[in-house]
């Protein structure tokens, strides 16, 4: 199939990556597929999902908000590119709008949309429209479909959930690196527990902060290390500070090699406060085998049984995320059943490979229909 993949992020998001796996995946099962994205993106978004593997890119204005002029010329361009694409595939609403547009000035084609995060969908004449010339919708989380559901915008055969995958060939079980290990704060043999995420109020550092000061009340002193960048780290080395954390809290920035350092980790953390849609991360922990704790929000507990494949604790508890915490760091064995066994699941159902499989499937539906 010819498949045109749509996405106006600025910068390298969760559905930047999505749209750039997908490509590449789908690529590799044979399609001629090509990834559109904003042309001001260049280096943001466009360098990233080569570097992923995408082959085909084309870049469109995608500006925000109602531009007249670049929205013109966008619609035309698609309208252009429409004419040798079998599917388009949108993933933020810019783009979703743009090709509904070229799509009834090219005659039609099917438009799939991808429903990334958890935000109701308003009823009102405009989504009416849009939504009713969308031939399918997929959503990241369950939540999400019943979001879109409930609004009344899609039927239930319009609309399916598609929990996002990651590379069971990037993200592999692997050893150690000690050199990693070290730039990370695991340099004296003490467990190292980790937590890839933006430094910002929603992922739950602080709460990571409070579970840590109450183990070392308790003379349990593993490394943690916050691996990410953000507007909150300021805030969260005086926080770790006040708690007397003191280098038992490591802040490592951004990690170009994110399977080395998830192969460094002793156990994962995903803990944010509230639902994140897609939750890339949580996918590349369980392809990494790692031991997972995460809190049951958003996708963690529909594709995540307790105690089978991660531990589940509730969001912004510390006191449970302590103890939870506590008794992995002293139970080896558990922490080596819940990573491999995190990772059968991943290869088994969503890896990205799977991922794309199922959309190739719902894509040749569509184009025989």
């Amino acid at each position: 199939m010819r498949i045109l993949q749509l996405v106006s992020c600025r910068g390298w998001s969760s559905d930047a990556y999505w749209a750039a796996r997908v490509t590449r995946e789908l690529q590799a099962r044979g399609h001629q597929v090509t990834l559109g994205c904003r042309r001001t993106a260049e280096r943001a978004v466009v360098d990233r999902a080569r570097a992923e593997g995408v082959a085909q890119v084309a870049t469109f204005e995608f500006a925000s908000g109602f531009r007249p002029a670049a929205d013109v010329a966008d619609v035309r361009r698609l309208r252009a590119a429409m004419a040798a694409a079998d599917v388009v595939h949108v993933h933020r609403g810019k783009e979703h709008w743009l090709a509904a547009v070229a799509a009834r000035l090219a005659g039609g084609r099917p438009i799939v949309r991808t429903r990334h995060i958890v935000q109701p969908v308003r009823p009102h004449p405009g989504n009416r429209w849009l939504y009713g010339r969308t031939a399918l919708v997929v959503a990241v989380t369950e939540a999400i479909r019943g979001q879109a559901l409930a609004a009344g915008l899609v039927e239930p055969h319009r609309i399916v959930t598609l929990p996002g995958g990651a590379s069971a060939e990037t993200y592999q079980p692997s050893a150690a690196d000690p050199r990693v290990r070290r730039a990370l704060g695991g340099e004296d043999g003490r467990p190292l527990v980790g937590m890839v995420a933006g430094l910002r109020v929603m992922k739950g550092h602080r709460v990571v902060i409070d579970a840590a000061a109450r183990l070392a009340r308790q003379g349990i002193d593993p490394r943690v290390v916050f691996v990410g960048r953000g507007a909150m780290e300021a805030t969260l080395r005086r926080a770790s500070a006040e708690a007397g954390l003191g280098e038992r809290i490591a802040f490592a920035g951004f990690a170009p090699d994110l399977p080395g350092v998830m192969a460094a980790l002793d156990v994962a953390l995903y803990v944010p406060l509230e639902s994140e849609g897609m939750s890339r991360v949580v996918f590349e922990y369980l392809a990494a085998g790692r031991a997972l704790i995460a809190s049951r929000v958003g996708v963690v507990p529909e594709i995540l049984t307790d105690d089978e494949h991660a531990a589940l604790v509730p969001a912004g508890d510390a006191a449970a995320l302590a103890t939870t915490l506590a008794a992995l760091l002293d139970d080896p064995s558990r922490r080596a059943r819940l990573g491999a066994a995190g990772r059968r699941l991943l290869v088994e159902r969503f890896s990205g490979a799977r991922v794309a499989e199922a959309l190739e499937a719902h894509y040749a539906r569509l184009t025989a229909a």
